[in-house]
Formats: C-alpha cells, structure tokens, sequence
C-alpha cells in the first residue's frame, strides 16, 4: 500500500509503499480517509517528541478519520506502530475509534480533533473548568490556540483573554471570542504589567501553549497580583517558545497556583478518545472554525515542507 514514511533519523517522510497492516484481536483495519499534521505528528516524525518510539522506518501520523471494514466511518487515533494515519489503511485498537457526527465532513474532522483535543482536555480534565469563570490563552493565533478561545466560550467561560506573538493575528482572535488581546511584543515591565492588570480584575484558568519567556511572566504576575489563597489552574501544553522556564521558588509559596500539564501521560488514554469525541460532537453546533489546506498523500514530500500553524494541512486519500 501507499504512505507516507519516515525511513530515519531528522529525515521527512517520503511517498513510498509500506506493509500491508494486519489487525490482531481487539483492533481494528481503517481505510484512511483524511489524516492531518500537527506538532506532535511533526515532533514524532523528527524524533523529538516525547512519546517517539526511535524505531524507523514508520509511516507518520497518529490519527485521522477512516472507515471500518463494516463501511462505518470513524476518527481514530494512534495507529499500531509502525503503522500511522497517512497511509491507505492503518490499525488502530477498537477503543481509539470514535463514530463521526452526522453533518460534520471529513477534512475538518481530522483537522480539528488534535488541535481542538489539546484545549479540550486541558479545560474539562485537567483545569475543571466551570461556567462563568475567566480563561487566558497563552498563544492564542495558532490553529490549537485559536480553537482554545473558541471553546473556553463554548464550555461557558464568562472572559477570554488571548495572547500572541503575532500582534496582527490577534484581532482574528478578538473576532471567535477573546474580550481582551495582549500582543507579548512590550518590554518585559510593560507586558509583565499587562499581564497583573488582568490578573487583579481575576483570571480562574491559563492553557499555555508557548512556555518560555512569556509562561515566566504570566507566572509572576499571577502569583503578584492573584487574591490570597484563591486558586489558579495554569495548564501547560505547549511548548512553542521553548522547553524551559526559570521560576522562583515564591511564585508558588506565595500564592495558589496548580502548576499542571496537559499532554499524552497526564490524562488517561480512554479520556483522551472520550474528549475527542466530545469535541467532534460540538464542532457543529458550536460553529468550531479550523482553516485547512487539504493535499492529496501523493504530494506529501512537497506539502510538509510547507506547513506552517496559520491552517491545518490534512492529506487526502481516495
């Protein structure tokens, strides 16, 4: 069969056949329909990602949206390695398989379960977020970051603040729900003060998806200006501006910040699948917007150079 394959070390994927999967009990064969790139899958196939095997070859992609040898059409996710979700057919176990929404089509689908899943879980499963309270977005303007505003309003959150490298992108973000935007282009006094005045007026959750620079001063403004005792989640995702932080030690004694992260270990598998299920039901209703630039498999060497986090490349097969 046909797929997209990783033969090693820092290499691309290339077009090229692969083995025939073949599903043992418990599993499932998928005939892929769509599958799309995200960082992780970008990670995985550099061998960067935490969660990577550094077995090679494999064929990327962790998830997608296919059809079951019974003609059902379903998302899955994380195929049984060496097998991924760009290729012809994959296999997945029974339970990483979701049926897809009626109405809901199959690009989107694919391109929204990953970005949209990140928040998702950070929200419901690791934040608990509750109706009527205030969210900030760190790193609102990429594909996972602009969902997130989008749903902290669908889950109820009362105020949205967003931030952003890119100052210009940010009044897209205004226009799905942010109330407030912060450019992190100020010097560090300003942009710190920036942060406490929102944090004075009170902010419940933070779903961080850069770390770095700006994950410091969110930290030290929370733990600054947040009221005595009153807890704010801060919820780690990301890690787009970088990979370590220096944090003082009286940030946390000194206020009541949970330090938590989101992200493949820290939440059960099977809740990871039911809130990906969960968010494809809502991507309807909700009116969830994702920008996608779908590509045929058979152009994968060309279109993974270009990717880039503005809109989800999903490749198509069939």
């Amino acid at each position: 069969m046909k797929a997209a394959i990783v033969p090693g070390a820092g290499q691309a994927p290339v077009y090229g056949d692969f083995p025939e999967p073949v599903p043992a009990a418990g599993e499932s064969r998928v005939t892929v329909i769509a599958a799309a790139i995200s960082h992780v899958v970008k990670s995985r196939a550099s061998g960067s990602h935490y969660s990577s095997s550094g077995r090679f070859p494999f064929v990327v992609g962790i998830d997608g949206v296919g059809r079951l040898e019974d003609g059902s059409k379903v998302y899955f996710a994380l195929p049984k390695a060496p097998n991924g979700s760009m290729a012809e057919r994959t296999v997945v176990p029974e339970a990483h398989c979701v049926a897809l929404p009626d109405g809901l089509d199959d690009v989107t689908a694919a391109a929204i379960a990953n970005p949209g899943m990140s928040s998702w879980a950070a929200f419901t499963e690791r934040a608990k977020l509750k109706p009527g309270e205030t969210v900030l977005v760190n790193g609102a303007t990429g594909t996972a970051g602009r969902l997130a505003v989008q749903i902290a309003r669908h889950l109820g959150a009362k105020k949205v603040i967003a931030t952003a490298r890119n100052a210009a992108a940010l009044d897209a973000v205004a226009a799905l729900g942010a109330d407030v935007t912060i450019p992190l282009v100020e010097d560090g006094a300003a942009l710190e003060e920036s942060f406490i005045r929102q944090f004075r007026e009170g902010v419940d959750v933070v779903i961080d998806y850069l770390w770095g620079n700006s994950a410091e001063r969110l930290l030290v403004a929370a733990a600054k200006a947040g009221a005595d005792a009153v807890p704010i989640r801060f919820v780690q995702v990301g890690a787009v501006s970088g990979s370590d932080i220096t944090l003082p030690s009286a940030v946390l004694r000194s206020s009541a910040i949970a330090l938590m992260g989101s992200g493949i270990g820290s939440v059960p598998l099977d809740r990871f699948i039911a809130c990906t299920g969960d968010l494809l039901r809502a991507v309807v209703p909700a009116g969830l917007q994702i920008a996608t630039t779908p590509v045929p498999l058979a152009d994968v060497e060309q279109a993974w150079a270009r990717d880039d986090s503005t809109r989800r490349t999903v490749f198509t097969l069939g």
